[in-house]
């Protein structure tokens, strides 16, 4: 394939499947349009030009179209045909016939057949257009058999193929389930090709044998064959091959069910590591058990017991004689003044409300029925050992992790401007803090993320002052609001070399959908724990540790270079993968608001952590749990695993579409600023050396090279703008511009950028909206510079100065006072949270100082040590600049000083910064001693 741009349609380099989905209905359309100016022409030059353009299209689009079911194989053939005759208007129809089908997904409720009159076709494609609309509705309940393509993998002729698939469109029943067709493929490479562009592919059968290259060169394919030559795999056995396809799929694709059709000696093959396969069957003529295998399989996916449990319990007519006169809807239906909530939610929410833990239904706290069956697919979904639901958010999930794992001094190192609920799990456990400093981005006033070094040195430092074993936790922000994502393995395993045993909670609230795409997948929590868990148990690592640590034990075990300057590797036989992720499912996947779960890979979860997690859990959760949240975290995972992969992909495609035109747009470029990986990660936590994912002649090809070797990486469904350009602060612009003037709604700015985040719900129109309210905001500064009057620029000028050039450097965190800090002789930086926090609570304890007036700055200078009696978290930020007990730095101060933000949690204009009395402060110092 070549790796050229065309002019009609971009990123004509099939070689990258970021954008292919775009790309392919781009393809059809412009070769819709191409045919239809063909038909009409009168020009011989001008009709020769679009004869080759239409060759070219249509050769781009058979490669594609080799990788899906429809249209098929034949349906290609039947459109070189008439290619060939030069039938050009009758393939206009063809095509026109086609491209309707593909958009309005008939193909997935009927096959199309494209010998049909278009009289026909109008009919049935009209038929198709009622029935997907009547689906979008509210009020429907449509009964349509979902959609999928299993894909087999064979060395076959175009006559086996056709024979194949014919065989299996003949088992299909009107009663089924499910409704499938079959792709098929002849190489290794091209049964991978195939996982990454086609979406619908849910089941894979691998038979007999078949060679490694594809006939095509995609190098979407270079980091999954790394160190994978052809001769190796040519010189493997049939089923040694079929194995190492399988382990590739689920890499790529774990969701994928996946089945082995053997002609050797089954018995032996059984016998192998297969553990990928589903089954395996003998010889591939049993197709009538294949098919029933294969819908068995999607329904093991597709089910959602609590969900299911939830709508049969609805529809059952019950007495209610508990609380929640809502229940059944009875305090509703039989109101007159209420009725207009069924108007709006419908009646089926209040019959599926209640408070009843039996009659199929289960109980949250304790579950044993649908719930705790949910809980294990979501379990099977995220690649956890285990799986909790939350239904009063990440928050709370947070702080029952917290509560689980940490006792009162028990030592935790935090990310300092990790979301605030970690900072209050702190208080409420009476863990000791010890602040990790991320890496400031001082131009656009918001933070990275904690650098590696950072967190080993901090570590260091505790096992110098022989209080290592006091450090339980290290919990982190993966990835951050803005986008920053960390080597979740590169963090674990090094960390693991110095504490073999240490916890890991990774806040992901915003990164849950990360689990579902195989260039985020990898550092993602779940996925870095089981990769390491199997690593360590493996002879392969034994010996590369053994050889390690040959190497290490010469070097100096007192210098820090021997620790920070080299990765590190962890001793096998004492290491324990513990790792804990929080998901926030409503902010990135299908759910109620609220709705989050909690994942576990805990080695020593069942021995150690199962019944305070069980407690703390108690603790945290109501008693009467939001049914409606319970059984959208449900179905949000079956539609994660049933079209996770898909839905994602198409989520990164509008991101890096609307990247691409803010890019490269002049007019837009002019006032705003995309952040790239450049901007986010400094240079030297960038070992990849890529600056920007994107290349105007490649696409975007060097986003693989960067996540898997740097140690950041930034989002790209995160699409940072710096506004400074416009003179208009980030707060403003999101209100008085794209709120009040276009509907635009955003969650966050710093003082110079806005936070365009795209979900899986993002649209192409929706981003061509965006687009197109930006270009209107940047003709309208234009005007406004324009029309200005000299006094007027110099204002404007001021203010975009102001916003580019006069901004003041994010503070580090100071320290906390030795009152609080109960390691003060040994050096280290922890501090007793909870005791300041509590300290507080007496008004004795603390009074007011104002900055306004130089008050506070007079006590600094003579000397004081002025100490916060309560978080301080401006917004933006949005994080703790001060937490109880923590000294105000001069830096924290002339940061606070020249915020221009209005709103400040914890700092009250008219009184100042509550701070401790030199009294409070003495006495603590004095009890602690």
């Amino acid at each position: 394939m070549s790796e050229t741009t065309g002019t009609d349609t971009p990123y004509t380099a099939l070689g990258f499947y970021h954008k292919i989905s775009q790309l392919r209905a781009d393809t059809w359309n412009a070769l819709k349009r191409d045919l239809g100016k063909l038909i009409h022409l009168k020009d011989d030059a001008q009709a020769r030009n679009l004869v080759k353009a239409v060759d070219i299209k249509l050769t781009r689009l058979e490669i594609i179209e080799d990788y899906h079911a429809f249209p098929s194989k034949e349906d290609f053939r039947h459109l070189w045909h008439l290619f060939n005759r030069q039938e050009y208007s009758l393939l206009e129809k063809v095509v026109k016939r086609l491209v309707r089908a593909l958009i309005s997904e008939s193909y997935r409720r009927r096959q199309v057949d494209l010998s049909e009159t278009d009289a026909d076709a109008e009919d049935l494609e009209t038929s198709d257009a009622l029935a997907q609309l009547r689906r979008g509705h509210p009020t429907s309940n449509s009964s349509s058999q979902p959609y999928f393509e299993v894909l087999i993998v064979d060395a076959m002729s175009l006559q086996e193929e056709e024979v194949v698939r014919e065989a299996f469109h003949n088992l299909r029943r009107p009663e089924d389930k499910f409704v499938y067709d079959v792709v098929t493929v002849r190489s290794f490479e091209d049964a991978l090709i195939a996982i990454l562009v086609n979406p619908n592919i849910q089941a894979c059968l691998i038979r007999y044998e078949f060679p490694y290259k594809s006939k095509y060169n995609l190098s979407a394919l270079r980091n999954y064959l790394e160190g994978l030559s052809e001769v190796e795999l040519e010189n493997k056995s049939e089923a040694e091959r079929s194995i190492l396809l399988s382990s590739m799929v689920r890499e790529i694709r774990p969701e994928i069910d996946q089945f082995l059709v053997t002609s050797g000696d089954v018995e032996v093959t059984a016998s192998k590591d297969i553990r990928h396969f589903n089954r395996i069957f003998y010889r591939e003529t049993d197709y009538i058990e294949q098919h029933h295998t294969i819908l068995r399989a999607i329904d093991n996916r597709f089910r959602t017991p609590f969900f299911d449990a939830l709508r049969e319990y609805s529809r059952k007519p019950t007495g209610v004689f508990h609380a929640m006169p809502i229940s059944r809807g009875k305090s509703i239906t039989r109101s007159h003044w209420a009725g207009q909530m069924i108007d709006f939610y419908g009646i089926n929410i209040f019959l599926a409300e209640t408070s009843a833990t039996s009659g199929g239904l289960d109980s949250l706290l304790q579950p044993y029925g649908p719930i705790k069956k949910a809980q294990e697919y979501a379990a099977r979904a995220f690649g956890s050992r285990q799986s909790f639901f939350v239904t009063n958010g990440t928050s709370t999930a947070n702080k029952i992790v917290v509560q689980a794992l940490i006792k009162p001094r028990d030592i935790v190192l935090v990310d300092r401007d990790c979301h605030k609920s970690h900072h209050y799990g702190m208080v409420l456990s009476g863990a000791h803090v010890a602040y990790l400093d991320s890496y400031p981005l001082n131009d656009y006033s918001m933070y990275g993320a904690v650098p590696l070094r950072e967190i080993k040195k901090t570590l260091l430092e505790y096992k110098r002052s022989g209080q290592l074993h006091k450090v339980k936790m290290l919990l982190l922000t993966n990835c951050t609001f803005d986008g920053v994502v960390y080597n979740v393995r590169r963090v674990m395993e090094e960390c693991l070399a110095i504490k073999p045993d240490l916890v890991f909670l990774w806040d992901e609230a915003w990164f849950a959908f990360a689990t579902f795409n195989p260039t985020y997948r990898p550092r993602t929590a779940m996925h870095a724990a089981r990769h390491l868990r199997d690593r360590y148990q493996s002879e392969e690592y034994a010996a590369e540790y053994a050889a390690w640590k040959a190497d290490f034990d010469q070097l100096d075990p007192d210098d820090d270079a021997t620790w920070l300057e080299r990765p590190l590797m962890p001793d096998p036989e004492v290491v324990r993968v513990r790792t804990y992720a929080t998901h926030s499912t409503h902010k990135t996947l299908t759910s109620l608001r609220q709705g989050s779960m909690i994942h576990v890979y805990d080695q020593d979860f069942r021995q150690k952590v199962e019944a305070p997690f069980h407690e703390a859990y108690m603790t945290h959760t109501s008693t009467s749990p939001n049914y409606q949240i319970l059984a959208s975290l449900d179905v949000g995972r079956m539609q994660a695993e049933m079209e996770g992969f898909e839905l994602v992909h198409s989520q990164v495609e509008a991101a890096l579409s609307l990247r691409e035109q803010l890019y490269t747009n002049p007019l837009l470029n002019k006032y705003f600023e995309v952040l790239k990986n450049s901007d986010l990660v400094p240079a030297e936590f960038r070992q990849s050396g890529v600056e920007t994912y994107y290349d105007p002649n490649a696409g975007w090809n060097k986003m693989e090279e960067a996540w898997a070797q740097d140690e950041f990486v930034v989002d790209p469904t995160r699409i940072t703008i710096s506004i400074g350009k416009t003179g208009i602060d980030g707060d403003a612009f999101k209100n008085d511009y794209l709120m009040n003037q276009y509907g635009i709604q955003i969650n966050k700015t710093s003082r110079n950028t806005v936070l365009f985040m795209t979900n899986i719900g993002t649209t192409r129109g929706a981003i061509a909206y965006l687009l197109d309210v930006l270009i209107k905001l940047a003709k309208s500064f234009d005007r406004r510079w324009e029309e200005s009057s000299r006094p007027e620029r110099k204002i404007i000028e001021h203010q975009v100065k102001s916003l580019l050039h006069d901004l003041p450097p994010l503070p580090d965190f100071s320290r906390f006072h030795d009152a609080f800090r109960p390691h003060v002789s040994d050096g280290t930086p922890d501090g007793d949270i909870r005791r300041a926090y509590f300290l507080s609570y007496d008004e004795e304890n603390t009074e007011y100082l104002r900055f306004d007036n130089g008050e506070l700055q007079r006590a600094i200078m003579e000397g004081r040590d002025v100490v916060s009696a309560s978080f301080v978290i401006p917004y933006p930020p949005g994080f703790p600049v001060l937490v109880p007990g923590q000294v105000v730095s001069e830096e924290i101060l002339y940061f606070l000083q020249a915020l221009d933000v209005t709103e400040i949690h914890g700092y009250r204009p008219e009184l100042g910064l509550i701070v401790f009395t030199e009294d409070a402060l003495l006495a603590t110092s004095e009890g602690a001693d």
